[in-house]
């Protein structure tokens, strides 16, 4: 953790907390049955773990993102999703809650106050009902740099994403993610961020994102999130 903020910083990359269930074995991406004042602690204490990493270096957290299956729980589960977001409270208003676009923990989010940032994602495959297509499905993943990019840009310019099933969904979000495990990570990366810039496309901090978004109509400036 503590090289990994280094390295964030001395690019100039902001920093956020990526909490998710303490299941190593499966690296977060099963779902952990849970009552929702645990799931508060728990986010909790991962937020200030990360923090004391951060602070000694002079530069604050920026966000929080829930990791894996503890972010598709808070968009299933209102509890959930409101455990999560009164940790971020208790922890620091100011932060801003990352959440997927549409999803109940955004509402939840705002409920308690917080800044939020609703999220695309550029290597993932979306169903027609704006969910992501499971893991453990063929196709799940997009790991080819061109269609990866081509989603990217589809969700900054026009808010929607091709679904599995060839019909468009809207995804409007003010941040696109990418996962650092997707093969050809990367190549994914550099990608997107080039097309971007091509297309006039800027990348930027979130929390300047939100601050200074300009106007739907024209082009804004993007974060790329590499989880």
């Amino acid at each position: 953790m503590d090289e990994t903020v280094a390295q964030a910083l001395a690019h100039g990359v902001r920093v956020g907390a990526h909490p998710g269930y303490a299941d190593r074995e499966n690296f977060g991406r099963v779902q952990v049955e849970m009552p929702a004042e645990d799931v508060e602690r728990l986010v909790l204490y991962q937020l200030g773990a990360l923090d004391a990493f951060v602070r000694p270096r002079g530069e604050p957290l920026t966000h929080v993102k829930p990791h894996g299956a503890l972010y598709h729980a808070a968009g299933e589960f209102p509890d959930v999703a409101r455990a999560i977001a009164e940790a971020v409270r208790r922890f620091r208003p100011a932060l801003i809650l990352v959440g997927q676009a549409g999803s109940m923990l955004l509402e939840a989010g705002r409920d308690a106050g917080l800044p939020v940032a609703a999220e695309g994602f550029a290597d993932r495959r979306y169903q027609s009902d704006g969910t992501l297509v499971p893991r453990t499905r063929p196709g799940a993943l997009l790991t080819d740099p061109e269609e990866a990019a081509e989603q990217a840009l589809s969700i900054a310019r026009g808010g929607t994403v091709l679904s599995e099933d060839g019909s468009r969904v809207e995804v409007h979000a003010q941040t696109i993610c990418l996962h650092g495990d997707t093969p050809n990570a990367p190549a994914i990366a550099r990608r997107v961020r080039e097309v971007l810039r091509q297309q006039g496309i800027g990348v930027a901090p979130l929390d300047r994102v939100l601050r200074d978004r300009q106007p739907a109509e024209s082009p804004a400036a993007f974060p790329i999130r590499h989880v």
